[in-house]
């Protein structure tokens, strides 16, 4: 079963979206192998019905026609207006009032026939073989197998290029994210579509939107892992509208999609399921709209013995390189008990006083306050000197008069309290 578009608008990228094998028969028209597709849509008129309806989605004016072979199906969508379904085996019936000129006879060939009286495929069909052999030659049978609609050949297949885009030429200004959500929603089904027919998905979305004012407003989303979810990527889209709205109408709307290989992973037979890296993505986007794009972020690896170290906008927390060693010398020797440290985002600032060069009494923020009992430090770490942000600090653990236990550290910004032990 073949496919053939006649018209304007991207037929090619419309065909696309529908199978791997395009032919670019002629500058107004495209014709796609079809076979198979009743699979996914039904019968030969759900299948029509879905192809015209993403026509007019996409701004396609085309006629459409549906046939068991390319030339058949080409001159259907050629010669008659709106979706032609060419039935198999009466090809040469449905097809016989057409005029011969669409079969694109030579000049001489055509005044021939006209000559004869013959001006329609049926009745050129009508004449016996032989008899146009010998008066017409090669050229002539190949016109009446296409005229009877019996011609049979492969198509001639177009590559398409890995350039994954749609764009929308709004006729009036959009000023409301639902409407453009609504049109957003359009091009990623059909950009999803086209990648899931390569076995390829997405690790980036990209959005261009044209404003009344002449300024473009430009978004990028990067994925986590590679996806192919138009409902989950719609959502982040809007999220992320929501917190970066355009500030004029829309009147033009571009997305492209970057593609790659699908993720390929195998989840262990004993191991609980991990969230989806898509949905978690869409999650932390909802809550970046609630708290504020700088409050949401994820754990990374800094080349540095830094406390608290960060980069761009993500903490990490490392600890010192000496608390990880009096740590691991307590786990090597499991008669000596140690705590966990609940660390204080961001430290807490704190007034110490010294005695003969010993902590003594501590007072900070968050009812902290009382004498010092017990201490154990200083210890002194320090790093990164041989650049311009230098750092060094004496670090302590203390016990207080009131029951609890503090980790402190004297910094060039002054004394602070970095945590508790539990």
């Amino acid at each position: 079963m073949f496919a053939c578009l006649h018209g304007s608008g991207p037929l090619t990228a419309l065909a696309f979206e529908f199978s791997p094998t395009v032919e670019r028969t002629a500058p107004d028209t495209v014709t796609f192998h079809a076979a198979g597709l009743d699979r996914l849509f039904g019968a030969l008129q759900d299948l029509a019905a879905a192809i015209a309806r993403r026509a007019a989605e996409t701004g396609c004016k085309a006629n459409l026609a549906l046939a068991a072979n390319p030339d058949a199906a080409i001159c259907a969508a050629r010669g008659f207006s709106g979706v032609s379904i060419v039935p198999e085996g009466d090809e040469a019936k449905y097809l016989g009032r057409l005029p011969l000129a669409l079969l694109g006879p030579t000049p001489e060939l055509q005044e021939t026939l006209e000559r004869w009286g013959i001006r329609r495929f049926q009745e050129l069909a009508a004449l016996p073989p032989l008899g146009i052999a010998e008066r017409l030659g090669p050229e002539g049978l190949r016109l009446r197998e296409l005229a009877r609609g019996e011609a049979e050949r492969k198509l001639a297949p177009l590559a398409e290029p890995l350039r994954f885009a749609d764009e929308i030429e709004l006729e009036y200004p959009v000023d409301l994210l639902e409407p453009l959500a609504f049109l957003l929603a359009r091009l990623l089904n059909g950009l999803t579509t086209r990648l899931a027919t390569r076995a390829l998905a997405t690790d980036e979305l990209r959005l261009r939107l044209k404003l009344e004012s002449r300024a473009t407003h430009e978004r990028t989303l990067r994925l986590p892992v590679p996806a192919l979810d138009p409902k989950a990527f719609l959502k982040l889209l809007q999220l992320d509208l929501d917190a970066h709205p355009p500030p004029a109408p829309v009147v033009h709307v571009w997305l492209g999609m970057n593609p790659v290989k699908p993720r390929a992973a195998q989840n262990g037979l004993f191991l609980p399921l991990s969230p989806e890296p898509v949905k978690l993505e869409l999650t932390l986007a909802r809550i970046r709209s609630i708290v504020g794009e700088d409050r949401v972020g994820s754990p990374e690896l800094v080349d540095t013995h830094r406390p608290d170290a960060q980069k761009g906008d993500r903490r990490i927390f490392p600890a010192s390189a000496t608390t990880i060693e009096r740590h691991r010398s307590c786990r090597e020797n499991a008669s000596v008990p140690f705590l966990a440290l609940r660390m204080f985002r961001p430290p807490r600032a704190a007034r110490l006083t010294l005695a003969s060069g010993q902590p003594s009494f501590l007072a900070a923020a968050g009812g902290i306050r009382g004498k010092v009992l017990e201490f154990a430090g200083p210890w002194r770490t320090s790093g990164d000197w041989w650049t311009t942000d230098p750092w060094a600090r004496d670090e302590w653990d203390i016990a207080l008069s009131d029951g609890a236990l503090y980790r402190i550290y004297c910094s060039p910004r002054g004394w602070f309290v970095e945590g508790s032990y539990d």
